[in-house]
Order: structure tokens, then sequence, then C-alpha cells
């Protein structure tokens, strides 16, 4: 059985998943869907699926099952409403949503009408950034001190003047952190566990006309003690790759995208050099940090891969709706620390 998945948005990401959907076993691209039906007619020729000016209309069609959702970030509720009232499960790209009360109705949406939802954080699914978890779960790095998540990209101005929503509040819900850094935000506290407070600053160093940060920094202050730095920001010249840092009593690593930069611990393993070895050097693309379109299909094809079984073997999917919404508490904690000037204590 082969599951029809719709897309609905028209943009760069859209592409991108419809390339790693291509990639799955046991699914394929049925249909696109957008308000301008010229838009969808278009992507669909060159997808070779079905072209739809509505989303109404793509979940009339019996063939679609699951629905991948790649429109603004602020517009991803009303489709993942009506798919959820229509009985489809739902992929929705980073962020779920941008605000807690929006991430809330799909997640309830989701769970009254017995659909599977998956936020996408494809970073989570990267082999290295597996290897890192396993090593935080077994214990090897001790007692967590620091855990650190660096995010210096580069966008440049006309980034921001293209398409009219990006870089504003009600599309876009943030800038630097919401729409770019919320990858990293997501694998730390993934690795690292919920931060129970923060203290922000946040700003715009390198563009005009936009409503949102291009730069912020927080200091995390972590649920079991640890303590963390956030940076991000689309104004760094020429971009970096991301670097998260996890630092414990007994270990510390480093990883740069999709590279283990450093990999040491008091107490050894035959495994260790062979991991240092195979990745080294990992990471094959730009990552995103100066060309949001630099960026590989393999972690996105893992992650369709996974939901797809999730939904065919009815098996909860791990990186649910709960979980996508927690870069996002955390993020809106910062925005709210920066704007109030204090400490702000994360939402759960």
């Amino acid at each position: 059985m082969s599951y029809g998945i719709g897309i609905v948005g028209t943009g760069m990401i859209a592409r991108h998943h419809a390339r790693a959907i291509a990639a799955v076993e046991g699914a394929h691209l049925a249909a696109v869907a957008s308000r301008s039906a010229d838009r969808a007619q278009t992507l669909a020729g060159e997808l070779g699926c079905k072209g739809y000016g509505s989303v109404t209309a793509m979940l009339e069609d019996p063939e679609i099952e699951i629905v991948s959702i790649c429109t603004p970030s602020g517009a991803h509720l009303e489709p993942a409403l009506a798919a959820a009232e229509a009985g489809r499960h739902l992929i929705i790209e980073k962020p779920l949503e941008i605000t807690l009360e929006r991430c809330d109705a799909i997640i309830e949406a989701a769970a009254k009408h017995g659909v599977q939802l998956a936020g996408v954080f494809q970073s989570r699914f990267f082999e290295a950034a597996g290897v890192l978890k396993q090593a935080v779960e077994a214990g090897r790095f001790g007692d967590l001190v620091l855990a650190d998540a660096y995010v210096k990209w580069f966008r440049p101005q006309e980034y921001y003047d293209q398409g009219g929503w990006k870089g504003t509040k009600r599309f876009d819900g943030g800038g630097a952190l919401m729409n770019q850094s919320i990858h990293a935000v997501d694998l730390l506290l993934w690795l690292a566990g919920p931060v129970a407070s923060v203290r922000a600053y946040c700003g715009i160093r390198g563009h005009e006309r936009i409503e949102v940060e291009d730069t912020a920094v927080a200091a995390l202050q972590f649920e079991n003690g640890a303590m963390g730095v956030l940076e991000g920001s689309t104004a760094v010249f020429p971009g970096f790759l991301k670097r998260l840092e996890i630092s414990g009593t007994a270990g510390s690593a480093i990883l740069e995208e999709e590279d283990l930069k450093s990999w040491s611990f008091r107490d050894e393993t035959a495994e260790d050099e062979r991991i240092r070895a195979r990745f080294g050097a990992a990471t094959r693309t730009g990552g995103g940090a100066s060309d949001p379109g630099a960026i590989g299909i393999e972690g996105h094809r893992k992650q369709f891969q996974e939901f797809v079984e999730s939904v065919r073997s009815g098996r909860p999917v791990e990186l649910n709706g709960e979980e996508a919404r927690k870069a996002v508490a955390l993020i809106l904690a910062v925005y709210r620390s920066a704007a109030e000037g204090r400490p702000v204590a994360v939402a759960r």
C-alpha cells in the first residue's frame, strides 16, 4: 500500500518536501494545493501530480491520506484543522504554529479526530544527532553543566523583501529564532531537557523593513540544573553551520550540523574512536547557513519514512505535536524576556 500525500503550499519548502516524499517507501506525492490555482497547477505540472486551488478541494480527493503543510508559519492552523476534521494525518513544517494557543488547537484537533500529527524537525534524524542523544541517555556526560546552541547564519535583505510575509509578526511569528534557529532549539531541548527560565535580548542588526529580530541571545536555566546560551542571527556574514555544545562533568561533545567536531569522555570506550572518525566530516550541504535552499533531503526523507510507518502501524509518532510545541514555547519565552527586560519562565 502506498499512502497518497498532499502538500499545502507551493514555496521552496514545498518543493523540498516533494523531493523527500519521492524517496520514501510506501508513499507518493498525490497532489499540491494553494490559494492560487495557477501556482498549484504550475507546481503540479513540475512534480507530476494533481493540483488544487484550495485545501477544501484537495481534501475531497480520496487519494489524499496524509497532508504536509508548507504554508507560511502563521498560516498552519487553518489547513491543519481542515485536514484533521477530514480525517487526514498531518505532518507540519516547523514551527508547528507561531503561538501556543494555535499549536494547542492543532494538537487538540488531531487528538479529537484520531489522526497522527508530527512537527518537522529533520535535524533530529541526522545520524550524528542520534549518536549524541544515545550518549546523553546513557549518562556518559555525567551531570550536564552547559548546553549551548549557536546559529550564526546570513540572509541578504532580498530574502526578507520577497514574498511579502518573511519578517512579519503575523506570518513569520518571529525572526532568526522562530524561523531559522528553531531547529537548533529543538535539538537543544531534545538533548538537554526542558528549560525552566530565560533571560534574553533581541534586536535588528543587519536588515531593514522587518518587524522581527534578526539577532537574539538568551541565557538559559535548564530544569536539571544545567545552564546554557542560545544565539541566533541571520545577520552574520557569510553564515556558519549551526553548532550545539553539550558539556558535562564526565564528557563533552560539539555537534556542527552533521559533524561531531569534538567527542571526549573521561571514560573512553572502544566505539569512541570509530565515532570520531565517522562523524568528523559528515556534512555534505551548506546546512542553510547562507542559502535556505542549500539543505539535503535525507533528514526530511527519514522523518517522512518514520511518519508513514507510524501511520501504517498505528504506533504513535515520536516527534508529535507536543514535542514540536516545546521549541515554540522556549522561543516565545525568549521574546517575552527581551520585551520585558527580565527573566521569564518557559510556559508548559
